[in-house]
């Protein structure tokens, strides 16, 4: 990772640490937490009445998202669902609540303060089908295979390795699993230095990716069914969208675009730190040998 790529990922850790540690603070107040100010683009105000109420004030507010991905992600009774960048936890409750006892909801967030608060609020929940995992969106700590739905709310646009979020997410998805997020996209005309001028990169807005190039890079990791549609504008050429693809049934429906996306000798995100076996049942070792080739540089 580059000097500037490794700077703005501890600028936005940082900067959500601190938007954890003001909602935790808050919530030992008289009159309970108050949510982060967010504009009305932004936050809980997203969501429904009845969602906001059913969980603990903290966790709303703690929501700083650009949208509600339950809203798109049409989860059933049983499945198991990933949230990326889940922070407060809002979503993951949510969609534990929509899974059921059978069904389970993982949240994965770099930021230990918001892994704390997470944890909190699911107790207080009485959650018991939530599992919070530290690390990064890039090189997600779960076996490939295993998720049928990834959900995000407005935190793709914050990373700085795109085309290893999607390649994870790929991989961790089951064949026929599919994403239903909400992020950040820009208008195919606008270049990075006139993203960059709408607003800063931890303010979701600097690194938003555009329409085509959002679409490119879903289906560069091996993506299919790819819809992205703009919900609200969130700056000048700025959008809230909804983004859903679905991971092909058949390894052979997905092994062109995967070979793009990184993946090499059965390995995908090949000779990279993130690096994972395209088959669960063996290692990357395993699979290396397989095919007869290891990483060359």
């Amino acid at each position: 990772m580059s000097e500037q790529s490794t700077d703005l990922r501890e600028t936005v850790r940082q900067r959500y640490a601190a938007a954890a540690v003001q909602v935790t603070e808050g919530g030992t107040a008289c009159c309970g937490p108050e949510p982060v100010e967010v504009d009305e683009n932004f936050g809980s105000t997203l969501y429904a009445a009845d969602e906001r109420d059913a969980l603990p004030a903290e966790a709303v507010a703690a929501s700083l998202g650009c949208g509600n991905p339950l809203a798109v992600a049409e989860l059933r009774t049983g499945e198991r669902v990933l949230d990326l960048g889940s922070g407060g936890g809002i979503d993951v409750l949510l969609s534990a609540r929509r899974v059921g006892p059978t069904g389970k909801a993982y949240g994965l967030d770099m930021t230990d303060e918001m892994l704390e608060l997470a944890l909190a609020n699911a107790e207080k929940a009485g959650a018991t089908n939530v599992e919070f995992l530290k690390g990064t969106i890039e090189a997600i700590p779960l076996p490939a295979n295993t998720i049928d739905v990834v959900i995000s709310n407005c935190v793709i646009n914050l990373s700085t390795d795109k085309p290893a979020v999607f390649a994870e997410t790929f991989r961790a998805l089951k064949p026929g699993g599919r994403i239903g997020v909400t992020d950040v996209v820009a208008d195919d005309n606008l270049t990075p230095d006139q993203r960059a001028e709408r607003g800063d990169y931890v303010g979701c807005i600097a690194g938003a990716l555009t329409f085509a190039e959002y679409r490119v890079g879903l289906e560069a990791a091996g993506f299919a069914d790819v819809e992205i549609t703009a919900t609200h504008s969130v700056a000048d050429g700025m959008h809230s969208a909804i983004v859903r693809a679905t991971k092909p049934l058949t390894t052979e429906a997905s092994s062109k675009t995967a070979e793009s996306a990184g993946a090499c000798c059965g390995v995908n995100a090949c000779c990279t730190p993130a690096e994972s076996s395209a088959d669960s049942a063996l290692t990357v070792t395993e699979a290396q040998a397989a095919t007869g080739c290891t990483c060359q540089n």
